[in-house]
């Protein structure tokens, strides 16, 4: 070429060596003298997480047999080990249960085919705005036989598909509008109807994305290297690592050391005073017990109350055409359920709950899969290792059920037996802005919220919150489809 750029004439010159341009160890240049001229991929990212130091990640996977284990395991069912599951490594019992619900939901014997399960997959989490998930089973609709033209945007997509998009839209961001009318149009759509069975599985799926949609954002998960926006092609240009070091994520892991002591030292006591506060509940439990009445009142005011926290500074997010196509009415969101004067009457798990109602419904209709959401839901609710932060032997259950008890009365669920006046005792205000935000609007949630709550935890036991905030979202959205079914049954 007559315009050689002055880079490609260095490469011809041969005193060239790549080490004058930026350190590199023995076997990469040996590699790269090998395949110059190939155009390798970098990392975006440092690691499956943008919140969680990379090393700590790897750090579980290694210790651990039975996390190397479950992660053989899913590389063999799958092809390949997603960073979902290397971070969900941090609690290998429930990675577990969770792959193997996953992998039952997509790929075992079902109502529906499987190009359809992946599309609604892909309808699910393009509602929230999850790049990484829709692309994650655009691939794998792809490889089942999907038509590419479905992904054109939904309007392609069979007449049986788009009608389930009202259902992904209220279900994704207010489930307690959800009637039984909506369940009857589409069992009632003459040749593009939907059967019961197929309808249940379309429910869980819908569910399970826009939870683990929650769970995406709220990590901070960030694309595989070999995935849209996981990579660039631009060189590395810290010269103190190696290419392999920096297209490893390896890059900045002693920055974030510093960063994690500067905060442990600015926010000591922390832990101890939550623990005190779960001390004196405990004792304020076992003197008296509250009226059913006041504890009525307590939810009202804690419901009420969880409307005024607002989420992520309530920014704007526009999603990107490659997500919005899979979706309509993208200006459709999250909205507090009782603003503009409407009263949405109060859920209450007596009279239609999970575990006498919901479970056997599904399980009816969809065998076995009852079972493993059931068993999904006990192992986050119940999941625990006795400690807090540096603290060993606590009993965390007042602060787990606290968690789950929170996210279902932003959702309008009510528990009888629950004193709502434990939430605001047990999370602070910056914990509650980023479960609503993590919850309600994930795509908000930024890693300075992440930050902000729990500081003296450890980065496991935050995850483990999210765990908890993901299944009890999954839980609070089944509840209000599957009663609606149960309404048009009735």
């Amino acid at each position: 070429m007559k315009h050689a750029t002055a880079a490609t004439e260095t490469i011809e010159n041969d005193s060239f060596t790549v080490t004058d341009v930026f350190k590199i160890c023995t076997r990469c240049e040996r590699l790269s003298k090998k395949d110059f001229g190939v155009r390798i991929p970098r990392p975006l990212g440092n690691g499956p997480s943008r919140f969680i130091p990379e090393k700590e990640i790897l750090q579980v996977s290694k210790v651990d047999p039975r996390t190397q284990s479950i992660f053989e395991d899913a590389f063999a069912a799958l092809g390949r080990l997603d960073n979902i599951s290397l971070v969900m490594g941090f609690h290998p019992q429930y990675l577990e249960s969770f792959l193997r619900t996953q992998h039952y939901l997509l790929q075992m014997d079902g109502p529906l085919s499987l190009h359809y399960r992946h599309y609604i997959g892909i309808m699910a989490a393009a509602r929230h705005q999850c790049s990484y998930l829709v692309n994650l089973h655009v691939n794998d609709f792809l490889q089942v036989g999907g038509d590419s033209k479905w992904l054109n945007g939904l309007d392609g997509a069979p007449q049986k598909l788009q009608a389930l998009g009202e259902l992904n839209k209220i279900l994704a961001h207010r489930p307690w509008l959800l009637t039984k009318a909506h369940i009857e149009h589409l069992l009632k759509a003459e040749e593009h109807s939907w059967s019961l069975a197929e309808l249940i599985h379309a429910v869980v799926l819908l569910t399970h994305y826009h939870s683990l949609a929650s769970f995406t954002f709220g990590c901070g998960i960030t694309p595989e290297i070999h995935s849209d926006g996981g990579h660039t092609f631009r060189p590395p240009s810290l010269s103190q690592y190696c290419v392999c070091d920096i297209a490893n994520g390896n890059g900045h892991g002693h920055l974030e050391e510093r960063r994690g002591n500067h905060q442990v030292s600015e926010v000591s006591g922390e832990v101890e005073v939550l623990m005190e506060r779960m001390k004196q509940l405990q004792e304020c439990r076992d003197e008296e017990e509250a009226s059913q009445e006041e504890m009525a009142t307590r939810f009202e005011r804690e419901k009420t109350e969880s409307m005024l926290v607002a989420t992520a500074e309530d920014e704007e997010c526009v999603p990107s055409r490659d997500v919005s196509r899979h979706f309509e009415d993208p200006s459709y969101g999250y909205k507090d359920f009782s603003r503009r004067g409407e009263h949405v009457p109060t859920f209450r798990v007596q009279d239609y709950s999970w575990e006498d109602h919901g479970y056997s419904l599904v399980n009816r209709l969809y065998p076995d899969v009852g079972q493993l959401l059931d068993e999904k839901f006990q192992m986050a609710y119940n999941l625990t290792y006795n400690t807090m932060a540096m603290h060993k032997d606590v009993d965390t259950t007042m602060l787990r059920r606290a968690i789950w008890n929170y996210i279902h009365c932003m959702f309008g669920i009510r528990y009888d037996d629950y004193d709502y006046g434990e939430i605001n005792q047990l999370l602070d205000r910056s914990f509650k802005v980023y479960i609503k935000t993590m919850v309600c609007s994930p795509e908000k949630t930024t890693k300075r919220m992440y930050e902000s709550f729990w500081r003296q935890f450890q980065h496991s036991e935050k995850v483990h919150v999210n765990l908890l905030l993901m299944e009890a979202r999954m839980q609070a959205e089944l509840l209000y489809a599957l009663r609606a079914i149960t309404r048009y049954m009735t």
